[in-house]
């Protein structure tokens, strides 16, 4: 009998997420006759004994299991030849940090299936917490907004909000938000931030989960075009929350000055594109962003953007919610993703300086880089929801046969990076990260 492990998430301090959850243990256990041994944790959100009582078995180390589940990236001491691992490596654009722990998982001659490439035939990404990463880090970033207000002497009606994991539940927070939602219902928000307008980047899960905090509010959705005119024209009301969703063409635009914005080649030719952000950037009391973005893409804000807006007066940017969080990325000035326990930095555009907290002068930056460990039993229970009915079949495949001849269900065969040690075809290019090692 294969038998398989959960491990303990040792990455971060307040990283208490899990990978299956104990009643979708307990159903795999009693359909499909699986063994699960379950690492000792002392902060996972599901206790030992819930495990237990799902039928598994607590181990100190998971020395038998073959197949080894976790969420964030393991030590390289943790892998043990031939075996395989399924979490999030981070490794598929080279993160140079990670290098050194694919090269391990090389010579271990591991298999590696990375979440993120589990995807079904038209590429949508069928497991992931992105809806949670949004949710928290809309919660986060309306608390950053009332905090950094209390800082600026502005009391607002969100300071009496919390960060997202100080909630005993999501329905605990969002009631908590809908508190404060009837307040400026009635109160309205101060004039000296009104129009409070939220931007957002992208339209995926991460999206949807920031719009749904969002919908707690009397909302309005506007477009980047309006966007411009709120304020000039004054014709808003200060008891709505305006929202708007930025797409790739309102991001970047063709640098020849003639062309349109073309989404396939934009995708293929993103040199041909620049920044086109920088017009809405002033109009917006919150950024979310909560886009896909990689290096070869124009930045949404740089480090010299920011120095020239906060010498502008008439500027209302206050709080960025980077849920994207990659350092020195599209928000060049998140230098780095920041922890549960410390959240938020004020980047100071004169100094290009952070300082942790929400006073100072400049923008406040919240890039906590684990979002959904803030809402953790909730992000869990959805994350196992989506990745245990693939249990059972990779649970009874023969990884000793070649790539081709593999019965992995295809999403997961599709997110194969490593077999027995070697880049799967669609994985050669990452051959070339590790060559400098």
């Amino acid at each position: 009998m294969t038998k398989v492990g959960i491990r303990f998430e040792d990455k971060y301090k307040m990283e208490k997420r899990v990978a299956l959850v104990p009643k979708d243990v307990k159903r795999l256990i009693k359909n499909e006759h699986i063994e699960f041994h379950v690492e000792v944790s002392p902060k996972r959100v599901f206790t030992e004994n819930e495990y237990k009582e799902a039928g598994a078995k607590i181990v100190d180390k998971l020395t038998e299991p073959t197949i080894i589940f976790g969420v964030k990236e393991m030590p390289i001491d943790f892998f043990e030849d031939k075996k395989t691992y399924l979490f999030f490596s981070h490794t598929i654009k080279g993160q140079s940090y990670n290098m050194p722990l694919l090269k391990r998982m090389i010579e271990k001659k591991i298999n590696l299936i990375e979440y993120e490439k589990v995807t079904d035939d038209q590429g949508n990404r069928l497991i992931f917490f992105g809806r949670y990463a949004g949710l928290a880090g809309m919660i986060n970033s309306f608390w950053s907004l009332g905090q950094r207000c209390l800082a600026l002497g502005v009391e607002t009606p969100f300071a009496q909000l919390k960060q997202s994991h100080l909630y005993s539940s999501l329905e605990a927070a969002k009631q908590a938000l809908s508190e404060v939602a009837t307040e400026i219902a009635k109160n309205g928000i101060p004039e000296r931030i009104a129009p409070l307008t939220i931007g957002i980047t992208g339209y995926g899960n991460v999206s949807k989960g920031a719009q749904e905090i969002i919908s707690l509010f009397n909302h309005k959705e506007i477009s980047p075009e309006e966007l411009l005119k709120l304020r000039t024209e004054g014709n808003y009301d200060n008891k709505t929350i305006y929202q708007i969703i930025f797409k790739e063409d309102h991001i970047s635009k063709a640098k020849e000055p003639q062309a349109k914005f073309d989404l396939q080649h934009y995708y293929n030719h993103p040199e041909a594109y620049e920044n086109n952000m920088e017009q809405y950037i002033p109009e917006l009391s919150i950024l979310m962003n909560c886009m896909y973005w990689g290096p070869q893409y124009p930045r949404i804000i740089t480090k010299d953007f920011l120095a020239k807006l906060y010498k502008n007066p008439n500027n209302k940017l206050c709080v960025i919610g980077d849920v994207t969080c990659d350092p020195d990325g599209s928000i060049e000035a998140t230098h780095t993703g920041t922890f549960i326990e410390d959240p938020v930095f004020v980047y100071n555009p004169d100094t290009r300086k952070p300082t942790m907290g929400f006073d100072g002068h400049g923008v406040l930056i919240m890039a906590v880089d684990i979002l959904p460990s803030e809402l953790p039993r909730e992000a869990s229970e959805g994350f196992s929801t989506a990745l245990s009915p693939f249990v059972p079949k990779l649970v009874k495949t023969d990884f000793d046969l070649p790539f081709e001849e593999l019965a992995l269900p295809a999403p997961l065969k599709r997110a194969l990076i490593l077999h027995h040690g070697e880049f799967t075809p669609d994985f050669k290019y990452m051959e070339e990260y590790i060559k400098a090692l």
